[in-house]
């Protein structure tokens, strides 16, 4: 097993026109499939994270879901679910948001934190960056303090991370 993700680029695929024409998809389920390079995936976004003073990581769906259930393992802290609206049968708090092929709206039980809970951000892709601004200000709005965001991989060329406040990490472990 090799302890560098890079090793395992060649994992994570293109799907061209997907969900929309003229759209490129990295498809991560190649990726995940492979039990070392899940686990070098998990143990690259914890590094950073380890001494943060975690209460929680709050994935993103969907497939923030499985890296962060995974992460919150690993940091030994609890994992909350932001869902897509209709998801969630308790009391909720949405934010709406733009995507690079529409827009959507995320969903998180009301009670889902305590106040002042400190939380990591985890998803998947950081594209655009609305599906993250969207989760942050949605946790804010419940009263979370947002310690910072992870992501599995970032494409740069759609300067994502432009729109995310400067005051707060964001790492990517792979960049596109």
């Amino acid at each position: 097993m090799s302890e560098s993700l890079s090793d395992y680029l060649p994992l994570v695929r293109d799907v061209p026109d997907f969900p929309k024409p003229g759209i490129v998809f990295k498809d991560i389920t190649p990726l995940l499939a492979n039990g070392d390079a899940f686990a070098v995936a998990i143990r690259t976004m914890a590094e950073p994270w380890r001494d943060a003073g975690l209460d929680a990581v709050v994935g993103i769906e969907s497939r923030g879901f499985i890296l962060g259930a995974a992460l919150a393992l690993e940091l030994g802290v609890g994992f909350v679910p932001v869902r897509k609206p209709g998801k969630l049968p308790a009391t909720v708090l949405s934010e709406s948001y733009a995507l690079e092929y529409g827009s959507d709206s995320l969903q998180v039980h009301a009670d889902a934190l305590p106040p002042g809970a400190r939380v990591l951000l985890v998803d998947d892709v950081l594209a655009t960056g609305g599906t993250l601004r969207a989760a942050s200000n949605l946790l804010r709005r419940q009263g979370a303090e947002v310690a910072g965001a992870a992501v599995l991989i970032e494409l740069a060329a759609l300067e994502g991370r432009a729109g995310w406040p400067q005051d707060l990490p964001l790492r990517a472990v792979l960049n596109f």
